[in-house]
């Protein structure tokens, strides 16, 4: 049995135990203590990755058959040829392969096929040997043949190629390839013949040139009757001193009054036509006005008698219109 002073050593072992773990622990933290990850000081920048580029697409089958090496094939025939002959009726490891290009799958008379190829059916076409000629096992798994298969795709066409030129009725296949068909040609799109419109401002402007000209005479009308209106405050000073001034005024202004009355008529296009000829009637920047003008530009030329869309607009101040 065990007594109380043997309990209490047991207890105290234990717990003492304990207590220089916990200590051990609280220690450990102390000096090798674990804090969040703070934010670096200077960040480093890189450059992202960039993303893979997009793989060529790999020219069909037809392609590389139309393009394909006979020589080149009978180069890599030569693994083909401890197992395989390419006179007719020669079978040795293999079946012979003379016109193996379009025969029905296993159907060499003589020949023990495994089980898989003989129950397969179908034709020994471009496809069918050149998925055989990958990886044999792949393409008939549990056959008899051993051969690893050819990884590049021009190997196995060069090899076929070859394989077809051993053969009673070799295939074309340059003329069994796809034509290639041509881009379609977009269609051009007609411009709307948006500078139609330019051709007629010349003509407007015309009219607006020879507008203004016209009226500007009759504007001179209120100067011709000045004098008219001075007679009565002539009359009204009452002495005949200053009765007389005016009348002599007026006498010497009757001839000028008379030399601009066809001008104050403004029936008369001539003179107006005239005034706007010499420049003397339009006022206006012609710097400006020649950046203006190229606007017109596109349909109207200033040599003379030079017509495009428009007609030639040299000497067109003061030219009849049309």
């Amino acid at each position: 049995m065990f007594d109380t002073m043997t309990i209490t050593k047991a207890a105290s072992a234990i717990l003492g135990a304990l207590l220089i773990f916990l200590v051990g622990n609280w220690a450990a933290d102390v000096l090798y203590h674990v804090d969040g990850h703070g934010e670096p000081a200077y960040v480093i920048e890189t450059e992202e990755p960039e993303a893979p580029a997009e793989a060529e697409e790999e020219p069909s089958l037809s392609e590389l058959l139309a393009e394909a090496d006979a020589g080149k094939g009978e180069k890599i025939f030569k693994k083909c040829a401890a197992c395989h002959k390419l006179e007719e009726g020669a079978n040795a490891t293999g079946p012979y392969l003379y016109g193996v290009v379009g025969r029905p799958i296993a159907s060499v008379a003589g020949f023990g096929y495994s089980d898989v190829l003989a129950g397969m059916g179908g034709d020994w076409t471009p496809e069918a040997l050149d998925e055989f000629l990958h990886k044999p096992s792949d393409f008939a798994p549990g056959t008899k043949m051993t051969f690893s298969g050819l990884s590049k795709a021009d190997d196995r066409a060069n090899v076929i190629a070859f394989l077809n030129e051993n053969s009673d009725s070799p295939v074309d296949f340059a003329a069994a390839a796809p034509a290639e068909e041509p881009a379609a040609e977009e269609p051009e799109a007609e411009e709307p013949a948006a500078e139609e419109p330019a051709a007629e401002e010349p003509a407007k402007e015309e009219q607006a040139a020879e507008a203004p000209a016209k009226e500007e005479p009759a504007a001179q009308e209120p100067a011709a009757e000045e004098p008219a209106k001075e007679e009565p405050a002539a009359e009204a000073t009452g002495t005949e001193e200053t009765a007389q001034e005016p009348a002599e005024a007026q006498a010497e202004q009757a001839p000028a009054d008379a030399a601009e009355a066809p001008s104050a008529t403004g029936t008369d296009a001539a003179p107006a036509d005239t005034a706007a000829a010499d420049g003397t009637a339009i006022a206006g920047d012609v710097e400006k006005g020649k950046k203006v003008f190229r606007k017109c530009a596109a349909c109207h030329k200033l040599e003379e008698g030079k017509n495009v869309v428009g007609p030639s607009l040299y000497g067109v101040v003061g030219r009849p219109v049309a």
